[in-house]
């Protein structure tokens, strides 16, 4: 019994250093990124690199977790440590799963520098639907009346922001511009909608022991891909010869220039870290959830850190946002209510059988 609680408290650890991570990650990686362009960066391929790029950081704790191992093995019950346990064929998914994920980077830095912060986030709590629907489908994940009525809330939601654009144009940008990035942005939702529940898929398939350490593998080889297909972008593009001539022309200043694309990097390596944890500890609609969550943070601060406009539409759908998440919480809570009296009822049924007996 005693073991059960500590496994549980340890998980729950795990779940609330994770859910610190993705909150880092959702509200630092945006606003650093609209940073980055609003001051004179251009290139889309290099921005898309930087998402994941940070990778080599996963090897500290995974070296630490090797060494912590070997520390506690001992003579009378030694264990097999290896620094990496990845097997070829998650390696295989994991590798499939990041070039996905390079391209979800590219759709998404691309919407980011065209729309306004505010607006681009909302457009992203769309992703919530595409999780929910990958998931039914690769998972089995089980709906309740209040998460359909969530993810209803956030379609809506995300869809009253196509209306009245013309009012949200970022300066010297066309209507078709501003409706291309609106449009990739909803595309780069979608897609990581279907990479959170494949994820989790891979989790279920693993034919070793899942351990966070392995969690960590994958999450290694998945941005090592990424990164690797937006290189290849900044290759074709040109974007190596450009980002020295940039840094120089940023308007913070070339120091500023290389402290905002290191920080933006950093900011969503823990982005991505936090979200496959999540799944680890709990499933791939809660990381969906938790990322919707983060939203209104966001929207404030790009609301007071970059003065941008929170017109109506913004506001309706803000509000049709968080009431789809408070929806989705309620309906949780009475889950889990039930199940722990299901549980109890369980537990007290062969307590009543024995007792009927011995009065037999």
């Amino acid at each position: 019994m005693d073991t059960h609680d500590h496994k549980t408290s340890k998980k729950r650890a795990l779940l609330v250093l994770n859910c610190i991570l993705l909150t880092l990650g959702s509200c630092g990686g945006p606003m650093l990124g609209r940073l980055y362009f609003l001051h004179g960066g251009k290139r889309v391929w290099f921005s898309s690199c930087r998402l994941t790029a940070s990778w080599p950081v996963i090897l500290i704790p995974i070296t630490i977790n090797y060494y912590m191992q070997r520390r506690n093995s001992t003579p009378s019950s030694p264990t097999k440590t290896m620094l990496f346990s990845i097997k070829p064929p998650i390696l295989l998914a994991a590798a499939v799963i990041g070039v996905l994920t390079g391209l979800d980077d590219y759709l998404y830095v691309y919407g980011v520098a065209r729309l306004p912060i505010s607006t681009s986030s909302l457009i992203i709590a769309s992703q919530l639907v595409f999780t929910a629907g990958f998931a039914f489908l690769l998972v089995k994940q089980k709906f309740t009346s209040y998460s359909i009525n969530a993810v209803f809330l956030l379609t809506i939601g995300a869809g009253v922001l196509a209306l009245h654009t013309s009012n949200d144009l970022p300066n010297n940008e066309s209507n078709k511009q501003y409706m291309l990035g609106f449009l990739m942005t909803l595309a780069a939702a979608a897609l990581y909608g279907f990479v959170l529940p494949l994820i989790e898929l891979t989790y279920k398939n693993v034919k070793q022991k899942l351990t966070y350490s392995l969690v960590m593998e994958i999450q290694l080889v998945m941005c090592f891909f990424a990164t690797a297909l937006c290189t290849l972008g900044m290759l074709i593009n040109k974007d190596f010869q450009a980002i020295g001539r940039q840094a120089k022309e940023y308007e913070l200043g070339e120091a500023k220039y290389y402290v905002v694309v290191v920080a933006n990097s950093l900011t969503w390596q823990c982005f991505f870290m936090g979200s496959i944890g999540v799944i680890f500890c709990t499933s791939s609609l809660l990381s969906g959830i938790l990322i919707a969550v983060l939203l209104p943070i966001t929207e404030i601060l790009a609301v007071i850190f970059y003065g941008e406009k929170f017109q109506a539409e913004k506001g309706v759908s803000l509000a049709l946002s968080i009431w789809g998440f408070v929806s989705y919480f309620y309906g949780e809570i009475k889950h889990s209510k039930a199940k722990e009296n299901e549980a109890k009822q369980e537990n007290e049924m062969p307590q009543l059988s024995g007792h009927r007996s011995m009065i037999v």
